[in-house]
Parts: structure tokens; C-alpha cells; sequence
């Protein structure tokens, strides 16, 4: 079943018509769960990767030899969804909470050292096929398999992700790697992504408002403060209001769109369009090997929608009461947020940049 964004609370355009000169798009990837293989774009599923060639490792001198492993991971996360799925008493039973408590030890690889070679986890691979604003790979590459580390001990602090992207010519892989090597335990839960096919969707898309021309900017404020006034005003004289901003229609009237929530930049993963800077302010993302500007590749999200950003939860789901699917891929981005991957337009094989939000 195909995914479909809901049309805009209303015609950003129309109020500002400078924003037609801005207009880009973006395709929405709207992972959910299911049983990808090898010859499909997907979140978490088995990779197209050569039988022949060596599996993406760390080599970054760091201790990964404690912490949880996958196969528990998983579980709870089975138990834990099954559990809130009952109609009748949601939520674990005693002897759920005990193999909860089970999966959620810690484990020790005895031996394991620092300098061991980790095999990287598999986060995703996209084919060019599939995915409208994915862009050439070098080199006539189609296919984009995207890995990382299941530790944060990598930068200069030691505390930051190690992210790996490859591109490569799918039609070249005949003898496809069965069983990839995996990292015993992982020192993330939220590295550990569970296996979701996509369903893609190109939509239209804006630039952050802290990138748009600053006469622009400051009329989209100006709009917005009196969108927020209004609101404020008339739950003053109703005495009552949905207060969540999710537009969801559990309260007597969902919140006024907002130009950053509702009408610019989507939620969730996705691939191309432009990025959000809702944490940090914008920073120049140039190519470290030609300073060419680069474009966004890819935003990998912690959820599909939030309560500031209901608007976009697809048609297909508007009436799913609990939101099983704001959290398909199990995925979490730092503190709940997203990583938004940049690629060189003028070389796609120079390094990539990321910034998380």
C-alpha cells in the first residue's frame, strides 16, 4: 500500500509568492515495517553486497567489547509492541517484564579488544530506481548502501558516529553475501535498525526559514507570531483548545500550520530536498575537497511525525488511534533528532559531510 502526504494546510505560495523561486522536492521514503530482501531499497534489510568483498568495519580504536546484544534488542522490542497492542490491559504483564529485564542486560565479549576490526551494521541501501531525488552515484552507480557504527566513540570528543556510504553498480552483483558479519553487542540501541520496506513519495519542499532571503524571513515570521497570537486568543475565549499542536483532532481544533512544522521541510527519512537547522543555526556544508556547496543526500529521522508535525502523517494512517508507525525503523538520532547526510554535486565519490539537528 502506497503512502500519500496529505495537500498543505494551506497555499504557502500564495501567501508569499517570492517562495515559487525556492521550490524543491524532496522524496519521502516512509519506511515501515516488513521483510525487505537484497534486490529492494529498504531500512534495515539484507544489503546487495558481494560475496567477494570484505564487510564494512570500524577501525577506529575504541572499546566495543560490552554492551547489548542485537537478538535481545529486537526482542524486547517485539515484546514490548506486542504488549501495547492488546486491546484489553496494554502494556506488559509480569512475565513480560521479566524477559524485558533479561533483554536489557549488559554483555561482555570476553577477549575483545580496542583495536579489533567491528563489522559496521547495515543501515540502508536506496536504488536509484526507486527514489526520484536520489542522485547519480559516481561512476554510472545506482545503488547507495549506507552504514555505521553501533558505538559513539569516534571525532575529536570521542563521543560522535562513524558513518560509511557507498556507491556501487548493482547490475555487478551476481553472488550476493549471505550472512554478513555482525558486531556482537552494540553500544546503541538506537543504531539497530528493524528491517521496513519504503514506500516513496516525492513531495514539494521549502528551505529552512533561517536560509530564505531576510525580507522573506521576516514577513514569514511576522505571519507566523500573528498565527500564534490568534490561537492564543481564541482558546482564551473558548476556555479550551487540542494544546498539543499535533492537528490530530483530539481536541476541539488542531493548532494554526506553521511555516517550519507544516508547510516547508517533512519529517522523517527521506532523500534530497533541503535540511532542517531547528537545533543549531545554519552552517555552510562545503565540499572538504573542491569547496563546491553540497546538496543533502539523505535525513535520517527518530520518527516519521511528532506533535509538531502531524500534519504530514500520511492519509493511509490519519485514523491509526495509537500511531504504530511514528517509529517504524526503531532508529533514534542523538537526543530524539535527525542526521542529515550532504553530498558533493560536482563529484558524488568526494566524502561526505552529515550534521545532526
Amino acid at each position: 500500500m502506497s503512502r500519500t502526504t496529505p495537500p498543505r494546510p494551506l497555499d504557502v505560495e500564495a501567501l508569499f509568492p517570492e517562495l515559487a523561486a525556492h521550490r524543491g522536492t524532496t522524496t519521502r521514503l516512509h519506511p515501515r515495517p516488513g521483510r525487505p530482501d537484497a534486490s529492494t531499497s529498504s531500512v534495515g534489510g539484507p544489503l546487495l553486497w558481494p560475496a567477494d568483498e570484505p564487510w564494512p568495519v570500524c577501525t577506529d580504536p575504541h572499546k566495543h567489547g560490552r554492551g547489548s546484544r542485537p537478538a535481545d534488542v529486537h526482542r524486547s522490542r517485539e515484546i514490548l509492541a506486542t504488549a501495547w497492542r492488546r486491546e484489553r490491559n496494554p502494556g506488559p504483564t509480569d512475565e513480560e517484564r521479566l524477559l524485558l529485564r533479561e533483554c536489557d542486560r549488559r554483555h561482555r565479549v570476553e577477549g575483545a579488544t580496542a583495536t579489533d576490526p567491528l563489522p559496521l551494521l547495515g543501515l540502508a541501501q536506496f536504488y536509484r530506481r526507486d527514489i526520484p531525488d536520489l542522485p547519480a552515484g559516481p561512476d554510472d552507480c545506482d545503488l547507495l548502501q549506507v552504514f555505521w557504527c553501533p558505538f559513539d566513540a569516534h571525532g575529536p570528543d570521542r563521543y560522535g558516529m562513524l558513518l560509511d556510504l557507498r556507491w556501487r553498480r548493482s547490475r555487478e552483483v551476481t553472488d550476493v553475501l549471505a550472512a554478513p558479519p555482525q558486531p556482537r553487542v552494540i553500544g546503541f540501541e538506537g543504531y539497530l535498525p528493524e528491517p521496513c520496506v519504503l514506500y516513496p513519495e516525492q513531495v514539494t519542499t521549502y528551505p529552512f526559514a533561517g536560509l530564505l532571503p531576510e525580507e522573506l524571513r521576516e514577513r514569514i515570521r511576522t505571519w507566523e507570531k500573528a498565527q500564534e497570537a490568534q490561537e492564543s486568543e481564541d482558546q482564551d475565549e473558548d476556555g479550551h483548545g487540542d494544546g498539543d499542536g499535533d492537528g490530530d483532532g483530539d481536541g476541539d481544533e488542531p493548532s494554526p500550520p506553521l511555516y517550519q512544522y507544516d508547510l516547508s521541510i517533512p519529517p522523517g527519512w527521506r532523500i534530497g530536498g533541503y535540511a532542517s537547522w531547528h537545533v543549531t543555526d545554519p552552517s555552510p556544508m562545503d565540499c572538504g575537497t573542491c569547496a563546491t556547496p553540497m546538496h543533502l543526500l539523505l535525513t535520517v529521522d527518530s520518527s516519521e511525525w511528532d506533535g509538531g508535525s502531524g500534519s504530514w502523517r500520511p492519509e493511509e494512517e490519519r485514523d491509526l488511534a495509537a500511531h504504530p508507525h511514528a517509529t517504524p525503523t526503531e532508529v533514534t538520532v542523538g537526543r530524539w533528532g535527525e542526521l542529515n547526510v550532504f553530498a558533493c554535486p560536482a563529484d558524488p565519490a568526494h566524502p561526505h559531510r552529515w550534521s545532526i539537528q
